[in-house]
C-alpha cells in the first residue's frame, strides 16, 4: 500500500473505490483523484483527504492509474494521458465493452492494463468485480486490481473473453433486481398492501433469499423446491410467470445487454 493510486473520472463508482481502500488500510496522501468539475474535487479533498490533480499530473505520478470514465469519453482521455503515461504504470480500466487491446494500442508499447467490470453494489461495499489481465498484465498486477476492488465486494478473475457476459449478468445485474423490486411492489399494492409496507415485505424476502443462496450452498431450483408446496400458492405464481414467458425474457435481456457491450467495444454509442 505504499504506491500511489489516481482515480480519474471520480464519479460515484470511483468514490466508493476511495472509500473502500481507505477503510482497507490505504493512506489518503497515496491517493489522487480527477473531476471534471473544481468543485467536485474540492469536496473529495475535503471529504477523504486525497489530492486532487490534472489527468496529466496523475498520470505523471501515479503508480496506478483506474479510469473510471463513461465508455465513450475513454478515447479522449486516452489522448489526454497517452504522451504522459510511461509504460511501467498500471492501467486499470472500469469501463463496459472496452477491451484491454483499446488501451495498449493507445498508449505506450507493454504498457500492463486490467479490465475490471464492477457494480453499484460497491457503494454499500458488496460489489461484484471481474477482473480480466490484458496481453501485458502479470499475476502481480491482477494481484493490485483484487487489493483494490476487493475493498468493496468480491472478486473473481475471468478470461477476457468472457468479460461481455459477466457485464450483462454482474455489471447491469443490480438493476434488473431493482426492476423486479419495483414490479413486485407495485404488484403489493394492487393486492391491497400499503407502498411502505410492500416495499419492506419484498427487500427483506429479497435480502434472505440472497443470503441463503451466498451461505446454504444449495442449488437454487432446490431453494425454490423447498418454498413450492403441491398444489399451493407459490406454484401457482410460478405457472404464471412460466406462462409469461419471464425465464425467457430474462434470457433475451442478458443476451441484449451482452450485446450492447460488444457495440461500446466497436464504438458505437447509437
Amino acid at each position: 500500500m505504499t504506491q500511489k493510486v489516481a482515480v480519474l473520472g471520480t464519479g460515484k463508482i470511483g468514490e466508493a473505490l476511495l472509500s473502500g481502500m481507505i477503510r482497507a488500510g490505504w493512506k489518503p496522501a497515496d491517493l489522487l483523484v480527477t473531476a471534471r468539475r473544481p468543485e467536485r474535487a474540492d469536496e473529495l479533498r475535503t471529504r477523504y483527504g486525497v489530492t486532487p490533480v490534472s489527468n496529466q499530473d496523475a498520470a505523471k505520478t501515479a503508480d496506478i492509474l483506474i479510469l473510471t470514465v463513461k465508455p465513450q469519453d475513454m478515447g479522449a482521455l486516452l489522448d489526454e494521458l497517452a504522451p504522459h503515461v510511461p509504460a511501467d504504470r498500471l492501467i486499470i480500466s472500469g469501463a463496459a465493452g472496452i477491451p484491454t487491446a483499446f488501451f495498449e494500442e493507445r498508449l505506450a508499447s507493454g504498457i500492463p492494463v486490467v479490465r475490471v467490470m464492477t457494480n453499484t453494489p460497491a457503494l454499500v461495499d458488496e460489489a461484484m468485480s471481474v477482473i480480466s489481465a490484458g496481453s501485458h498484465a502479470t499475476a502481480a498486477h491482477l494481484a493490485h486490481a483484487e487489493e483494490i476492488f476487493g475493498g468493496v465486494g468480491k472478486t473473481l478473475r475471468v478470461p477476457e473473453s468472457q468479460q461481455d457476459a459477466c457485464t450483462a449478468l454482474s455489471g447491469s445485474g443490480p438493476a434488473y433486481f431493482f426492476y423486479l423490486v419495483e414490479a413486485m411492489t407495485d404488484a403489493g399494492i394492487l393486492l391491497g398492501l400499503p407502498r411502505d409496507k410492500a416495499h419492506d415485505l419484498i427487500v427483506q424476502s429479497a435480502i434472505g433469499a440472497a443470503t441463503m443462496l451466498r451461505d446454504s450452498g444449495e442449488h437454487p431450483v432446490r431453494l425454490r423446491e423447498n418454498v413450492t408446496s403441491p398444489a399451493g400458492t407459490t406454484i401457482n405464481a410460478i405457472r404464471e410467470l412460466e406462462n409469461h414467458g419471464v425465464r425467457a425474457a430474462l434470457i433475451a435481456a442478458l443476451e441484449a445487454a451482452r450485446d450492447r457491450s460488444r457495440e461500446l467495444a466497436s464504438g458505437s454509442k447509437d
